[in-house]
């Protein structure tokens, strides 16, 4: 099998949940490639995304290391089985990696949960605003790197279906970015947003309490088991994935915890009109 030269982090996704199942049976690669008649270098290279798996030879992986979750192992197989292109390989080459692997997410989604702490998520930004969001960042980046990220974030808005949950902190709401008329205008779309029935938006306020326990930006994505959800968190390098069992676990404490302490969706539509009329 041809080895890949930038696997996608799906594809290391795929790997790494291989490699976690074969030391929870307590195998080395040594002792897993001799039992599926492999060499260890094979059993290296797929747990590191470098190459495929069959769904056939995933299967006999799940066998031999014993894994008796047939929804996890089904998740699994249906992961190795995708061979399609995605939209966003029009971009590869052009912007970061990272980029791409966030469409790629976007594209498997179950469902995203997001907060937000100083920024508009950016599936909710409008043109303007992340433009604006992009050309603060250093070192300052190109006329056409500044135009390449921004028609990538609008052309993600289009592609995705899934449910969305957003809380959002008042600090986020205020900051402007932008100009003010970019700022009155990406309350609008909030609003607009907050109005279709994949979205659930919540606000919270300065003044509201308990805040403070779980006061960290994310975005909880789901996959088609919950072993294969994925945190985004942002990093001064890029994005940075979270997949730990126990790091995701925590992650969906968090959320909740927000959650509870946050305005009901139609309280949080009166918030962010009455910020929008401030403007």
């Amino acid at each position: 099998m041809v080895q890949r030269r930038e696997p996608t982090a799906r594809q290391v996704r795929l790997g790494v949940e291989l490699r976690r199942l074969r030391e929870a049976a307590g195998l080395t690669a040594v002792q897993a490639a001799a039992l599926l008649g492999m060499n260890r270098v094979q059993i290296s290279h797929i747990e590191s995304g470098l190459i495929g798996v069959s769904e056939g030879r995933l299967r006999r992986f799940a066998s031999h290391y014993a894994c008796a979750d047939t929804e996890f192992i089904d998740a699994l197989a249906g992961m190795a089985a995708e061979r399609t292109r995605g939209w966003w390989e029009e971009y590869r080459g052009r912007l970061p990696t990272r980029f791409l692997d966030l469409s790629e997410l976007d594209q498997c989604a179950a469902f995203q949960r997001d907060v937000a702490i100083l920024y508009v998520p950016g599936l909710l930004q409008t043109e303007e605003y992340a433009r604006a969001v992009f050309s603060s960042r250093l070192p300052e980046l190109t006329r056409e790197e500044l135009d390449l990220r921004v028609c990538h974030r609008m052309a993600r808005h289009g592609k995705v279906a899934f449910p969305h949950e957003i809380v959002i902190h008042e600090a986020a709401l205020r900051i402007r970015v932008g100009s003010r008329a970019a700022a009155r205008a990406q309350l609008a779309q909030l609003l607009e947003l907050s109005e279709v029935d994949r979205i659930t938006l919540r606000a919270i306020p300065f003044d509201l309490d308990g805040f403070g326990r779980a006061s960290s930006a994310m975005t909880y994505v789901g996959g088609p088991v919950p072993k294969l959800d994925t945190v985004v968190r942002d990093a001064p390098h890029g994005s940075m994935f979270i997949d730990s069992e126990a790091q995701l676990a925590s992650y969906r404490m968090r959320f909740r915890k927000v959650e509870a302490v946050s305005l009901a969706p139609n309280r949080s539509r009166d918030f962010i009109n009455r910020l929008a009329k401030e403007l």
